[in-house]
């Protein structure tokens, strides 16, 4: 870590404590000067700082998370960058790594790995439909909260989709085609989760080689160890660590709708919450591993990434990979943990431009209590006797129903602090505030329900939008009552928020939702209803 790293700090927030630090940075925890809210600031190091290629990465890696608004992704509030710094703030969450768990545990009950792999493939979708690969999936990058929750996190290594941003990620749950350079795919994403659902599993990886090249063979070629996992979710390893990206779910989407369907017919519909239970007791058991408890936080890792060569050469044939692996063992030193070692090479030139986002706070949820974001940390081995650690931002991704954070440049270096990332009470709405429309579209799981509401209002102010849960016996029944929210997102623009509902039980095998904005839409409402799968019949 930079000793001149205490000379900057995001203005507008008050440094707590450290949670982490690596070769690129560190992360803190902070508190909203404005509002005493919680939150989680990335900062890049100086060193790479110095880089303005690294720059331009870290900026990617806030823009992605400025575009992805789904609760399975540890969120943007803000970037600032100044000639004295540059730093992510996000979302704090309150949780700790799969990592931690399975340290502690060993392994995961079947429900409660269900459930864990559900809730970061959501998060995983969510970048999917954006266009993004998040190359990096693995236990340290998964946090689970202390209700049993997940969500995903540290996009940066991400890169769009069918790019060819060469080989890197952690080799224990490199897909294939990865080892190979090939472009960038959301099947590539189902099989580090796959990997990673196999070690809650089993308590071990999927393959087990002592360096990159044994790994690579592997991965490549060693049949799927599906005997080793409990016999009801063979299928989903089969699937998910198909060697050939085609037979595998072609993206998260698909792996949870296959997830849901194995899981139900294996474990009955109360799995789901069965298997949340068994994890938020599982968390129970580390209490001082929350950032809430104020000890270091197994939640945050370092920042950069476990990454290999890439280039022509390092695709050999079989024989090939024996004198690969002789120049690895030789030439490289193999760090896979989630300490920080790894120092990129300082840069002659500094930034001097100035950059911040504007992103509207998510609605009603403030970031308190929820996970500090994670990163995490490599040396990049090369098959020359000089081995060289390199951290590896984001490239840049954008896409997503709301709109993207605006981004500016300036020469002024000292930065401002846009907005607070807790919502402030509706106003009086002004004669100018107008609400043109709203609409929702519904997912459904065994007995959970996920809307995507969105709403376009013009003006200034804020809209309140109220969200009601119903249940009934067929679609477009809102018969029987099941709950309502309420939140609030800022006019002027199209925003949408997913918002997630969890149905009560034997009420109706179709899930509701109504959404009405104050002021009225211009539309009125948006409504929408789905089947449940838990009244599909379980076959014994």
């Amino acid at each position: 870590m930079d000793d001149t790293r205490a000379a900057w700090s995001v203005p507008g927030y008050t440094e707590v404590r450290e949670l982490g630090s690596g070769g690129s940075g560190r992360v803190v925890l902070a508190v909203h000067d404005g509002t005493g809210t919680p939150v989680a600031v990335k900062y890049l190091s100086d060193r790479l700082r110095r880089d303005p290629a690294f720059v331009g990465e870290f900026r990617a890696e806030a823009r992605l998370l400025g575009g992805l608004q789904t609760p399975y992704v540890v969120r943007l509030y803000e970037y600032v960058e100044a000639s004295g710094g540059a730093a992510i703030v996000m979302e704090l969450v309150d949780g700790i790594s799969l990592r931690a768990l399975l340290k502690q545990s060993g392994r995961a009950d079947a429900e409660a790995a269900l459930v864990v792999l559900k809730g970061s493939l959501l998060g995983l979708a969510a970048a999917h439909r954006a266009g993004v690969v998040h190359r990096d999936y693995k236990p340290e990058n998964v946090l689970v909260a202390p209700d049993g929750s997940s969500k995903l996190v540290d996009f940066g290594i991400a890169a769009n989709r069918g790019s060819t941003p060469g080989v890197a990620g952690t080799p224990a749950y490199m897909a294939p085609e990865q080892w190979q350079g090939r472009p960038a795919s959301p099947a590539a994403d189902v099989y580090a989760a796959t990997a990673t659902f196999f070690e809650c599993l089993t308590g071990r990886k999927p393959y087990d080689g002592e360096n990159f090249a044994e790994l690579a063979v592997q991965h490549i070629e060693a049949p799927v160890p599906e005997t080793e996992a409990p016999e009801p979710v063979r299928p989903l390893i089969r699937r998910g660590l198909a060697k050939a990206p085609e037979q595998r779910p072609e993206n998260a989407e698909a792996f949870v709708a296959e997830l849901e369907g194995v899981a139900l017919a294996a474990y009955g519909p109360e799995w789901e919450e069965r298997g949340q239970r068994k994890l938020a007791a599982l968390a129970a058991l580390l209490p001082l591993l929350f950032p809430s408890a104020g000890g270091a936080a197994a939640g945050t890792t370092a920042f950069a990434t476990t990454t290999v060569p890439s280039g022509s050469g390092w695709a050999p044939g079989r024989r090939g990979w024996l004198a690969a692996g002789l120049a690895l063992v030789l030439g490289t030193v193999l760090v896979l943990t989630t300490d920080a070692i790894g120092a990129a090479p300082d840069a002659a030139s500094a930034v001097s431009a100035f950059a911040t986002t504007s992103a509207a706070p998510p609605g009603s949820a403030s970031p308190s209590a929820s996970a500090s974001p994670s990163a995490t940390d490599s040396a990049s081995p090369s098959p020359s006797p000089s081995p060289t650690a390199s951290p590896s931002p984001s490239p840049s991704a954008s896409g997503s129903p709301s709109p993207s954070p605006s981004w500016s440049a300036s020469p002024t270096p000292k930065p401002t602090v846009s907005w607070s990332p807790t919502p402030t009470p509706t106003p009086t709405p002004t004669p100018t505030l107008k609400v043109t429309d709203v609409s929702v579209t519904l997912k459904t799981g065994v007995y959970r329900g996920d809307a995507a509401v969105s709403v376009t209002s013009q003006g200034t102010g804020s809209v309140t939008v109220t969200v009601e849960w119903f249940l009934g016996g067929a679609q477009g029944s809102y018969s029987v009552a099941d709950g309502s929210e309420q939140f609030v997102v800022p006019a002027g623009s199209t925003v949408t928020q997913v918002r997630s509902h969890a149905f009560a039980r034997d009420r109706g095998c179709y899930g509701g939702v109504r959404v009405t904005t104050k002021p009225t839409a211009g539309n009125k409402s948006a409504s929408a209803s789905q089947y449940l799968l838990r009244c599909q019949e379980v076959p014994r």
